[in-house]
């Protein structure tokens, strides 16, 4: 059964209007048919489609809802994003069907890439919490400066660089119940005044092995091993 991304009132599911146009449009749904509804904030229906057509998809829910299991940690991955886009948004499908709460994109000193299409990754987002069976949506902040950024509230603050330091290893770390912010940098890696503008403001050096991993791999990396480690 179909999975589809809807605001939820009462009883009532609407889905969004892009949702609306695919589930009509492409997937020929039909009044009467029956649907999977997520609300992306956790919770999953089933419903009964009463309207259909390619602008507004209305259904009745008729069960649920249905939450999904919580993790007991809150992960934000700041990503610098790579050169080939393709290589991130390879990383950030994955890294959803995996499971992460927040995903922001950064601009640095050494960044090749400075300009991003959020609406697609939304939508890179979006595919792979309804292919994974999820019901909560990461979410995904605009690039910004790197100054910025590292700004952001967090109870565990991590930076993975390939510079010589006193690091941190993921699996030393207690960080059940905790938000946990980790920055991921360019191809280029950081610069040593971006390191120390981080370090400056609670960000700690933490290993990701003990080889060079590309930016996508490091980000994948880091999300799949609080995976293991829960």
């Amino acid at each position: 059964m179909n999975v589809f991304i809807a605001h939820i009132n009462g009883h009532t599911a609407n889905l969004t209007a892009e949702e609306s146009w695919h589930c009509y449009k492409v997937l020929r749904c039909k009044a009467g048919d029956q649907i999977h509804i997520i609300d992306g904030l956790g919770a999953s229906y089933k419903g009964e489609l009463i309207t259909a057509n390619e602008k507004q998809c209305v259904a009745n829910i008729i069960e649920g809802p249905f939450y999904q299991n919580k993790r007991n940690y809150y992960l934000h991955l700041a990503i610098a994003p790579t050169k080939q886009i393709d290589r991130i948004e390879w990383m950030i499908e994955k890294a959803v069907e995996i499971g992460i709460d927040e995903i922001s994109f950064i601009k640095c000193k050494n960044s090749e890439r400075v300009n991003l299409k959020i609406d697609r990754i939304q939508k890179i987002v979006e595919s792979a919490v309804k292919q994974s069976k999820q019901a909560f949506i990461p979410k995904v902040n605009p690039i910004e400066e790197f100054k910025n950024v590292i700004g952001t509230s967090a109870d565990i603050k991590l930076i993975a660089h390939c510079e010589h330091d006193n690091k941190l290893r993921l699996r030393d770390l207690e960080f059940k119940n905790k938000k946990i912010m980790v920055l991921v940098g360019p191809e280029g890696d950081f610069t040593m005044d971006e390191i120390q503008m981080a370090k400056a403001v609670g960000f700690k050096p933490v290993s990701l092995g003990d080889t060079r991993l590309r930016t996508e791999t490091a980000g994948l990396y880091t999300v799949q091993t609080f995976a293991i480690l829960t």
